[in-house]
């Protein structure tokens, strides 16, 4: 069976339409088996403003202390988790949420404890649990949280999570879901990217602003996965066999 990881933010979610659903219906009609890994990044924050806590980045990384690791758990696990799963089953879709720490579904590590505190690298994923689900026709709704040492829990990029899942799982596509078709230059979409044609799209300003970590994520994903798509959540990006979006190729071009 083909596999496909897609990858969504939390803040993409509450923007997802039919027509994303309608594509995702396509690929399991076209055979494709879907994991589904998700963020919740603004509504952590909201629970943290909620709660007092103080949010700070280090390096794109959310520094977790324990109230932290609270706020996200009871985010990602609860509310986003199972807000994805009811709309996945609203769409007909057989899916079923998992918190990632349990059976170490996503184990991890510590990436600096003194710098990042709760915050963890994906470092084995548990592809036969996974596979099960797979076979029972569910699509898994995998959370960004890990099992760490000794009893720990981690918080992990949502981004690494999904590339991670990629490479255990052998996925033919990685998709990241997104707000916009996919890279664009001059308002057209730019079908396919090879890593030289994408940094020179950088350094010519036409590649700017929140696009620039979405490619380099891109980027970095192509190490675990033949195919990375940048697609967009309100829009179909599966039709008829074919794919939308922009397509992320390790191989250059002459």
């Amino acid at each position: 069976m083909k596999t496909v990881v897609v990858k969504c933010g939390g803040s993409v979610l509450k923007e997802l339409s039919d027509s994303f659903f309608s594509s995702m219906k396509s690929l399991i009609a076209d055979g494709y088996q879907i994991v589904f890994v998700h963020g919740g990044g603004p509504e952590i924050n909201a629970m943290l403003e909620k709660m007092n806590v103080e949010s700070e980045f280090k390096n794109g990384l959310r520094v977790t202390s324990k109230k932290v690791l609270e706020a996200a758990e009871l985010v990602l696990s609860g509310s986003m988790n199972r807000k994805l799963v009811r709309m996945l089953e609203d769409h007909d879709i057989p899916a079923i949420g998992v918190q990632s720490s349990d059976q170490g579904i996503l184990q991890a590590d510590f990436i600096n404890k003194e710098e990042l505190g709760f915050v963890g690298d994906v470092t084995t994923v548990n592809k036969q649990a996974l596979e099960l689900f797979l076979q029972a026709g569910l699509l898994p709704v995998l959370t960004p949280i890990a099992k760490g040492p000794n009893g720990t829990v981690l918080n992990v990029n949502a981004d690494h999570a999904a590339g991670a899942a990629a490479y255990a799982l052998a996925a033919d596509h990685l998709l990241m879901v997104t707000d916009v078709p996919g890279v664009l230059k001059d308002g057209e979409l730019i079908p396919t990217l090879t890593a030289t044609e994408t940094n020179e799209l950088i350094e010519t300003g036409i590649i700017s602003g929140g696009m620039i970590p979405k490619v380099n994520t891109a980027l970095k994903a192509l190490k675990s996965c033949g195919h990375v798509h940048i697609v967009s959540g309100k829009n179909p990006f599966y039709e008829d066999g074919k794919w939308d979006g922009t397509l992320f190729n390790k191989e250059e071009t002459n």
